[in-house]
């Protein structure tokens, strides 16, 4: 079982005067709403995370449902035999997050995690699915915190362009 989450950081806290329903692109994706984020296998208790407080996490949603769409490019789908490869790039860092997918199967990695450790395995399926819900659930925790969030068109897009799946 697949669980995503997050944490906002103390020690980074958003600017004190921004009009959230105008924000733009930039600054939604890596001004704001700085903290931690995690994956994690509830089921293997293990769980891929960063530590270091200053991940966009509005961000990191967006780029992990990016992620997981880049990983569906193949024809074939869940089918296809030849891995297919993307990764999520940490911009104050040279840490990476890395995905391969092999049929319907979603290997996931870290720069950071010791080389013995095993990857983190979801079905595509499932992946998707928890990344949504995750970006959905992230957008309305962080629109009852800010005002003005909820109206802002960049987030009303980015919703429709992924919407929950069942």
């Amino acid at each position: 079982m697949l669980d995503i989450g997050y944490s906002l950081s103390r020690r980074f806290p958003d600017p004190t005067r921004i009009d959230y329903s105008r924000a733009d692109v930039y600054t939604l994706r890596h001004d704001l709403f700085c903290g931690d984020v995690y994956l994690a296998d509830t089921k293997a208790d293990r769980e891929v995370s960063t530590a270091w407080g200053w991940v966009p996490v509005l961000d990191f949603a967006w780029a992990l449902c990016d992620t997981v769409e880049n990983l569906d490019k193949d024809p074939l789908g869940s089918r296809a035999a030849r891995p297919q490869y993307a990764e999520i790039d940490f911009t104050e860092s040279t840490d990476r997050m890395l995905f391969e997918r092999r049929f319907g199967w979603v290997d996931v990695e870290a720069d950071w995690m010791p080389a013995d450790e095993p990857p983190l395995t979801f079905s595509h399926t499932e992946l998707r699915r928890e990344t949504r819900d995750f970006l959905h659930d992230l957008i309305a925790d962080l629109t009852d915190l800010h005002e003005g969030l909820g109206e802002n068109p960049i987030v009303w897009d980015l919703q429709a362009r992924f919407p929950r799946t069942d």
